[in-house]
């Protein structure tokens, strides 16, 4: 026993004021006791060790109206507060009529904050500002939610709000960091979401026209400056900051002073970023201390082993998730580098795809999109790769099996990952398994009380029971239903129980598993007012895996503004989450809800239009996108018309942005509506959003997605819409390099727009089948006779830059049939009427066409002054599939100038954008860099590309496998 009580007074009681206020002696949690008590603490806590008297206790726990008995009251307080604290009671002192707390150096996260900030400003002063990033990061994960949460009081209020705000220094002085060290693309959304809450902090202004500008939008930082000068002069009457105003000024004139040290441009190489993506950990959480030590424990061993996994596996609504995320935060320290984290949706109708999640996290690390390889193997290995060395944590939420899963783990010495399901994965390699259940009916009123309060759960013990046991004592289900109570003081207990009782279908969901969440749902629902939940109905009926704010709002048919506010009162009622500053997204279970509530209350009719409402904004808006990447091209013209204009983009780059973030979002739309009176616009959508093929980023979400509405139409007997979706799905094909299937559909394609004399298919198919004759089939004669219908079927639709791009595809078959002076005049003239139309991506595939004709006849300094221009044009449209073509069309210039190096290192650079073209692609490129090594007195490499190049030909039964196979020859004899 005397050992024990050493044990225990050896731990030192420590205080957290920066959230919930709290006491804890080692990792055991005490009991602060009633709001008023914790009043009590925090008052004492915040004055540093001095004694506060007892009529300032008074005035700053009641105010101006104490009760009678109120420093008898502080007694009561005090003599709890030391009962709590054990054998550590000596550290509430009482002095002078007072009280005070003295607990020692580094006991309360306030000190510790500060003492992390001091350190970070000498860091900072000394150069180190990495150092000083992650020590000012340190101080601001000490944060937990609003300062002194739940504490009553004039004295709490008032030091609420000087902790927040020293709370929002501390990330200004981070952002200055950040920016410092060249994370300025990274700040913007930060800035963004922070000038938001706070529009008249002239310190964020300035900083986010800082991070505009080193991000290249000098136009937007200059917006902000003027946007903050009229919000100033219409709200205080005053004119900004000698700060604001100078650098205003500077961006103006291009000050060279305000870009960004060289050692950390972009150009100076990657950077990688600490992601920090948990979610906020909940105040209340509750029980479960022996998953929590046993995850902990787990986590803690990753460091010097291959990778630490635990996979949490329970019904819905059992708080998985809140153990996950509570545990995840308590690791943090042991994940210096960074905390991933992803709902992977595998409650959900469609779980979110491993390679969508896969990009999401290499953004996340700081890898660019124009790095990031196409399909799941090369982009695990890149993700496996940017970890190595790095000590990362992976929370993997609501995942659907172990195969989803795998990708997304870290596999590196010291990375982790915790994977929360609703399915055991027994099949998941080395995971250690944790069976979550519900909780036990005292953790269940534990956690009830905490969110209710203990006074009004005291004096109604037996209808609390009642509650928590209605619940089925899922997590879930009480904290809706404890957290609707809390915000209705008016409600007693009994009340509330009785309203659960009264729910005729609850009590059969409660008893039928993963249904049980659903009664907790209903009595959410019910406290909608009517505009909510029609709301709540009409969003969950989209397919996306979230909703931008000006989607919602056409789908609500309804003013942005007023959106808004709706919406933002779904996040307060937690039936809606904000994924991020207008972006709304539903936990998967409360979308099934929310749909059962749509069919069950909406009229189809209602459900109907407002699903015609979303596709026409997403159809609109990508025709708008589609408009500004092809002026000119016919295509705009021939969609099906929508009653939403769409949204209009000041230049390429704001489009490309808007079409590559709601590229999940339209492409469900578009596989929703494919049916019935939709489907014809379904196919449309798909045609306009043809950059997701193109750009590579998106290619197989796309093909699966043309593929399906390709499918429906035809059982549907839509002609029209069957036609346009083949057309662009055997784009796809093609650029995919699966030639075969490109042909199947070309050729469907081709005959549904002959029968519905429809332009789209009849114009496009032809010059889609002359590129399959070109590339892969080597039959010249027929790709020219398609090309020529395709000119025709073009000019007669008034199509310049699809005549221009059908000459470009001539131009390459008359270099196939050695007509090299025909070649170099179709190139010029298609190149001619690009820069008429002013067209940047489609001038680049001018520059690149004529760049391989002169290749072709000899002229290769001026085949590699068009080459190199149109990889510049190529990467400017973030096209990384026609990046790797230029460099290959490079390689092979430079073959010819007898420049291998040059050569090689193109060769090297198509093959890094992996993925892009396909397997065909990689074997030409493959062979190209084998010439070139060869060249360079490196045959045996060379022998390997080529012996990979044949292998892929043979097997995808390409006609090059005869070259390859005359490189070998020589190589065999030697």
């Amino acid at each position: 026993m005397a050992g024990e009580k050493e044990q225990v007074q050896g731990q030192h009681l420590r205080f957290t004021v920066l959230g919930p206020v709290r006491a804890w002696r080692g990792e055991e949690q005490l009991n602060t006791g009633s709001p008023q008590q914790k009043a009590l603490l925090a008052a004492l806590l915040l004055r540093g060790g001095r004694t506060a008297t007892a009529p300032e206790l008074v005035d700053g726990l009641w105010g101006d109206d104490p009760p009678d008995a109120a420093i008898a009251a502080l007694r009561t307080y005090a003599s709890r507060l030391r009962k709590a604290f054990g054998a550590d009671s000596d550290v509430l002192v009482s002095e002078s009529g007072g009280y005070a707390i003295r607990s020692g150096a580094g006991s309360l996260d306030i000190d510790v904050a500060e003492q992390l900030a001091a350190e970070a400003e000498k860091a900072q002063h000394s150069g180190d500002r990495a150092r000083a990033r992650e020590l000012i990061n340190q101080a601001l994960d000490l944060w937990q939610g609003e300062p002194l949460a739940g504490v009553p009081g004039q004295y709490a209020e008032t030091q609420r709000a000087r902790l927040a705000e020293r709370h929002l220094v501390l990330i200004e002085n981070r952002l200055d960091l950040d920016l410092s060290v060249g994370l300025h693309t990274e700040a913007v959304s930060e800035l963004t979401a922070l000038t938001a809450l706070h529009p008249l902090r002239e310190r964020l202004r300035e900083l986010l026209m800082l991070a505009l500008y080193r991000s290249g939008r000098q136009a937007e930082a200059l917006a902000v400056y003027n946007d903050t000068r009229r919000l100033l002069a219409d709200e205080l009457g005053v004119d900004p900051c000698a700060a604001l105003s100078e650098l205003h000024q500077r961006i103006l004139r291009a000050d060279a002073g305000l870009a960004l040290p060289v050692e950390f441009r972009a150009d100076a190489g990657p950077t990688f970023v600490r992601p920090a993506q948990l979610p906020a950990t909940v105040s209340d959480f509750t029980g479960r201390t022996a998953f929590v030590h046993e995850l902990s424990d787990q986590l803690a061993t990753a460091e010097g082993r291959v990778m630490a996994v635990s996979a949490v596996a329970g019904i819905g609504g059992v708080g998985k998730t809140t153990l996950a995320v509570h545990v995840a935060h308590a690791a943090r320290h042991h994940f210096p580098d960074g905390q991933l984290y992803v709902d992977l949706q595998g409650a959900g109708p469609v779980p979110a795809e491993p390679e969508a999640v896969l990009g999401a996290f290499l953004r996340a690390l700081g890898i660019p999109d124009s790095s990031i390889p196409d399909g799941v193997d090369e982009r695990a290995a890149l993700y496996r790769s940017t970890l190595d060395g790095r000590r990362v944590l992976a929370l993997l939420d609501n995942a659907r099996d172990a195969a989803q899963v795998r990708p997304l783990l870290p596999g590196t010495e010291g990375c982790a990952a915790l994977v929360t399901s609703r399915t055991r994965m027994v099949d998941l390699e080395s995971a250690q398994l944790v069976d979550l259940d519900v909780m036990s009916p005292d953790e269940a009123l534990v956690l009830f009380t905490r969110i209710v309060g203990a006074e009004r759960v005291d004096a109604e013990r037996e209808a609390a029971m009642d509650v928590v046991a209605a619940c089925g004592f899922l997590p879930l289900a009480i904290r809706i239903a404890a957290s609707r109570l809390a915000a209705r003081r008016t409600w007693t207990v009994a009340a509330l129980a009785h309203r659960l009782g009264n729910e005729r279908r609850r009590l059969d969901e409660l008893r039928a598993g993963d249904l049980a969440v659903k009664a907790t749902f209903e009595l959410g629902y019910g406290q909608l007012e009517p505009q909510q939940a029609r709301a709540f109905r009409l969003l969950g009926l989209a397919d996306g895996p979230d909703i931008s704010l000006a989607a919602a709002a056409v789908l609500l048919d309804m003013e942005t503004f007023a959106a808004e506010e709706l919406l933002e009162s779904l996040v307060d009622t937690s039936l809606l989450e904000s994924a991020a500053p207008g972006r709304y997204r539903y936990h998967d279970l409360v979308r099934l809800y929310a749909r059962d509530c749509a069919e069950r209350d909406q009229r189809s009719a209602e459900r109907d239009a407002a699903l015609a409402r979303l596709l026409d904004f997403y159809l609109a808006t990508t025709a708008q996108v589609y408009a500004v990447e092809r002026p000119g091209d016919r295509l705009v013209d021939h969609l099906a018309p929508t009653d939403h204009p769409g949204l209009t983009f000041p230049n390429q780059n704001a489009a490309l942005d808007w079409l590559f973030s709601e590229a999940d979002c339209l492409l469900a739309c578009a596989r929703q509506s494919a049916r019935g009176a939709t489907m014809g616009k379904a196919a449309d959508l798909i045609g306009a959003a043809t950059d997701l093929a193109e750009s590579g980023a998106n290619a197989r979400r796309y093909e699966a997605v043309a593929a399906a509405i390709s499918q429906a139409a035809h059982e549907a007997g839509d002609l029209l819409a069957e036609g346009r979706a083949r057309t662009f799905l055997a784009h796809a094909y093609s650029l995919a390099g699966r030639y075969d299937d490109a042909e199947a559909q070309a050729q469907s394609a081709m005959a549904l727009g002959l029968a519905t004399k429809d332009p789209v298919p009849t114009s496009r198919v032809p010059n889609q089948r002359g590129i399959i004759f070109t590339l892969h089939r080597k039959l010249p004669e027929e790709a020219e006779a398609c090309f020529l219908q395709a000119i025709d079927a073009f000019r007669e639709d008034g199509n310049r830059p699809g005549e221009a791009s059908a000459l470009c595809s001539l131009s390459r078959v008359h270099l196939e049939m050695h007509r090299m002076q025909s070649a170099v005049e179709l190139a010029q003239q298609a190149l001619g009427i690009f820069q008429s139309l002013g067209h940047i991506l489609r001038l680049a595939n001018g520059k690149y066409t004529l760049g391989i004709a002169l290749t072709g006849t000899g002229k290769a300094v001026e085949a590699l002054e068009q080459l190199t221009e149109a990889l510049a044009l190529f990467r400017q449209s973030r096209q990384p599939l026609w990046e790797g073509m230029a460099h290959q069309r490079l390689a092979e210039a430079h073959l010819t100038m007898h420049s291998p190096a040059q050569a090689a290192a193109h060769a090297e650079q198509a093959l890094a954008l992996r993925g892009h073209g396909g397997e065909w692609r990689r074997a030409i490129v493959l062979t190209v860099l084998g010439k070139a090594l060869t060249e360079l007195g490196q045959s045996e490499r060379a022998e390997a590309c080529w012996r990979e190049a044949l292998a892929i030909h043979e097997r995808l039964g390409a006609t090059e496998a005869t070259e390859v196979q005359g490189l070998l020859m020589p190589a065999a004899t030697a």
